[in-house]
């Protein structure tokens, strides 16, 4: 992979189709306070572990990424669940295809090629969704501050009436912590540069700058866009006083809602890009699963916790035998065709539904143990050549964050945004990956009798990467030369 791919794949994989196709629960379920906020909160989690990620991926560039990562720095265990876990997740990401067939051929066809088809892949997907959300924004800020041609609905301002009805804070407590949950699983797919690292042609200089680049995605993605919602009805002005009408939820994302708005103000054709470029996402999700899935498999069965035979690896650096073995899933969409298909493919969610929590959780626990490991053993930071803006501190941060979602999502499962309680089928579908992980955690230690590592245990030279520290140092001292508020600018983004 080339720098360019590297960087895309790491700003592309902050903008899934949850973004597009997702948000618009989040708002009818918390609210655009609820919304803002936290995405707000997220984007900070992401900060910190992003910036984790990139310092153990400088260092370590092995196979199987974050799933590696658990396994080196924190307990076999607990890699060997995380690294089930996420392949487990991704399994489920095939059955979301619309038009199976003609998705199952593409993902197949993509990922022929390997990890330059996938690199492909995700670098004009990601130019693709980037421009979609650069033309949205332009379009929503125009109709929402009245911009709309002379006598539409649209030719005066109606941005800010969604604060007021549902409310800034719909449902309450519940509905913020619902939007927390939603807001972590938008940036799902994010941690995939983790996995390119590795097959990257100049992973020391490049990585670091994909990982500073992939920020650059979350800014503008903190909050997913102006809240627009449809004017209301001019009759309700002669309502009498006291009469509260129960708002109607809006289940559609801003982006697909403003297809809506687009085509009362005259903007034909806009619906079908916008449908064009979720049907993109889509497929960017099928390929990445596959692309991730496959890597994760043959990482476990290098690491002894999967069957030897997914160890393989042909000429080209394709691990023909893992692809072969996700993509025999696919036709699992296919029972989107029975009646019964979708309660199918809820329970199939459910099992991976916290899987990018626990990735996340886990890099930022790696990289706190790596830390740890690296300074008990004799080392200083000097010796580490990319280092997390934040620190151990940013780790901390991250990882408590993940706990709160967890926290939040185990609210939610019990007390839905609805109101009253759950039954236990309603749990479990909001809350079965935590049990899996559970079972795999005490299957790997059943099976390695392996513990918790000490920070003395942990092999911090085996697989590091050689440096050229010659480059290195020359890079600081310009960057030290620098002034202080370009050196700031550099250290986040360049």
């Amino acid at each position: 992979m080339s720098t360019r791919h590297m960087h895309m794949i790491s700003i592309g994989g902050s903008i899934g189709a949850g973004f597009f196709v997702g948000s618009g629960k989040a708002l009818a379920d918390g609210g655009p306070g609820s919304l803002f906020i936290d995405f707000l909160i997220i984007g900070v989690m992401m900060f910190n572990t992003v910036y984790a990620l990139g310092e153990l991926a400088v260092m370590y560039p092995v196979s199987g990424g974050f799933y590696t990562y658990s396994t080196r720095f924190i307990d076999p265990s607990w890699g060997f669940a995380m690294g089930w876990n996420y392949h487990t997740g991704t399994l489920k990401s095939n059955s979301k295809t619309v038009w199976i067939t003609v998705f199952f051929v593409a993902i197949l066809f993509i990922n022929i090629f390997g990890a330059l088809g996938y690199a492909e892949e995700e670098f004009w997907s990601s130019v693709l969704k980037l421009g979609a959300i650069v033309v949205f924004m332009i379009i929503a800020f125009v109709l929402v501050l009245g911009g709309g041609p002379a006598g539409s609905k649209y030719d005066s301002y109606v941005g800010a009436r969604t604060w007021y009805e549902p409310g800034a804070f719909a449902h309450g407590f519940r509905g913020f912590c619902s939007v927390f949950v939603t807001a972590a699983f938008s940036f799902s797919g994010t941690e995939l540069v983790g996995l390119a690292a590795a097959e990257g042609q100049e992973p020391p200089q490049v990585a670091p700058r994909c990982h500073q680049a992939g920020l650059l995605a979350y800014h503008p993605l903190l909050h997913p866009g102006p809240v627009l919602r449809r004017p209301p009805d001019p009759a309700r002005r002669s309502e009498p006083s006291g009469f509260r009408r129960t708002p109607t939820p809006m289940p559609m994302s801003p982006p697909r809602l403003l297809c809506s708005w687009a085509s009362h103000a005259n903007l034909n054709g806009y619906d079908s890009f916008m449908n064009v470029i979720i049907l993109v996402s889509v497929l960017s999700i099928g390929v990445s699963a596959v692309y991730g899935g496959s890597r994760t498999l043959t990482a476990l069965s290098q690491q002894g916790y999967a069957p030897r035979i997914f160890s393989y690896i042909d000429r080209s650096g394709r691990p023909l035998i893992s692809v072969v073995a996700i993509c025999a899933f696919a036709p699992l969409a296919y029972v989107n065709l029975h009646a019964d298909g979708p309660t199918v493919f809820d329970w199939l969610l459910a099992l991976s539904g916290l899987a990018a929590l626990f990735t996340w959780g886990s890099i930022c626990l790696a990289h706190i143990r790596f830390r740890t490991a690296w300074l008990k053993q004799g080392h200083t930071l000097d010796e580490i050549p990319f280092r997390a803006l934040g620190g151990v501190y940013g780790s901390y941060i991250g990882l408590g964050l993940n706990i709160l979602c967890l926290i939040a999502q185990l609210y939610v499962s019990i007390c839905p945004v609805k109101g009253g309680f759950n039954d236990a089928e309603g749990f479990f579908k909001s809350y079965l990956a935590m049990p899996v992980v559970i079972v795999f955690w005490i299957g790997g230690f059943l099976w390695k009798r392996t513990g918790w590592l000490r920070t003395d245990q942990i092999d911090l030279d085996t697989g590091r990467r050689e440096l050229d520290w010659d480059a290195i140092h020359a890079d600081r001292a310009k960057v030290a030369a620098m002034p202080a508020w370009k050196r700031t600018f550099y250290k986040l983004f360049v």
